[in-house]
């Protein structure tokens, strides 16, 4: 990069550690008029920095100054609240709000996190933007279900369309870019939650780093043969239950769960996986883990699955204070994600 490139980056970065937010006219104001607002968004819309490689060339920065060669990728995605009269800010689409209940309009963001011994870093990103055409057709059907309207008589799901790629697609795509951008990293497994917890994706996911673990979570009424019978994951452990264990939450504290596990053929998977049952003392419900490699021990898998937690934090403290999650209204695709 030129010297005036490097030079607005790190005033940038300045700004978002003063201000807290990635917004033009506040950086104008801490930097005491040294750039204006109109020279910001000058060098952010026109320059030709390579904004692909900046957090890959960053991440390879760390990785090496820290002697990092090994690590867990933890795949999750999280929404970004926007205005509902929003026309020009790139994917904004209504989703569900999980303090009301009701529906929001916002952006949906799929990002990949690599945890270390030393350090946890954000390694990849990608927005996430739901097909209308499914969307509508969604809606439809679940308006004739509740009618009783036979299934030959609704009408028919649309084919899908690429230029909409799901969540698991988009999760697979990070995963990819990891591979191809930090060959030199050792990834021990992958950490997913429900959403992502598809044959397709687990087998593939797996296949990329050549046949590591893949963990997620299962619903409880996902379907698993047992004896000949199929019966729900929560029926078959409410019929077999766990034994308490001490478990250590990612490298420190112990605790104590209840646990239990089976290795049980997934219906929708068409194969066996590695379910397991976990319950942390004082909890009433208990959670359903799922493993694609079998040849983990249970408390291997419930021990790495805590590091899930570890995503939890990193994208609170990254909205509250990283500057993205406030006042980040650059417009159209670029403007998202180049101030990410």
């Amino acid at each position: 990069m030129s010297c005036t490139q490097r030079w607005w980056i790190s005033f940038c970065i300045m700004g978002i550690m003063v201000t807290n937010s990635v917004c033009w006219a506040r950086f104008e104001r801490s930097g005491l008029g040294q750039y204006t607002l109109a020279a910001l968004s000058w060098v952010f819309r026109r320059s030709k920095i390579p904004w692909e490689e900046l957090l890959c060339k960053s991440t390879r920065v760390v990785l090496k100054r820290y002697g990092i060669r090994e690590g867990t990728l933890l795949i999750d995605d999280t929404d970004k609240k926007r205005s509902k009269f929003t026309t020009r800010i790139s994917k904004v689409h209504k989703i569900k709000d999980k303090v009301s209940g009701g529906y929001i309009m916002g952006q949906c963001m799929v990002f990949l996190v690599l945890v270390t011994a030393k350090v946890t870093l954000p390694v990849g990103f990608m927005f996430y933007l739901p097909d209308p055409a499914m969307s509508a057709w969604r809606k439809r059907d679940v308006e004739f279900r509740k009618r009783g309207v036979p299934a030959r008589q609704r009408p028919c799901k649309p084919p899908k369309d690429d230029r909409y790629p799901t969540k698991e697609e988009l999760g697979l795509m990070l995963l990819r870019r990891f591979k191809e951008d930090h060959q030199k990293v050792r990834v021990r497994c992958v950490l997913a939650d429900a959403v992502y917890g598809t044959k397709g994706f687990l087998d593939t996911a797996s296949d990329i780093f050549g046949g590591i673990q893949v963990i997620s979570q299962v619903r409880m009424n996902q379907k698993v043969r047992f004896r000949g019978k199929e019966v729900s994951v929560k029926h078959y452990f409410e019929k077999h239950s766990g034994v308490p264990h001490a478990i250590t939450i990612r490298g420190g504290e112990e605790v104590r769960a209840v646990i239990g596990s089976a290795r049980l053929h997934i219906r929708s998977h068409g194969k066996k996986r590695f379910v397991v049952a976990l319950k942390y003392e004082g909890e009433e419900e208990e959670r359903y883990l799922l493993a694609s490699d079998m040849s983990w021990k249970t408390l291997d898998i419930v021990e790495a699955h805590t590091l899930r937690w570890l995503a939890e934090v990193f994208y609170e403290d990254w909205k509250s204070y990283e500057g993205w999650g406030k006042l980040t209204k650059q417009q159209g695709e670029e403007g998202s994600s180049r101030s990410l």
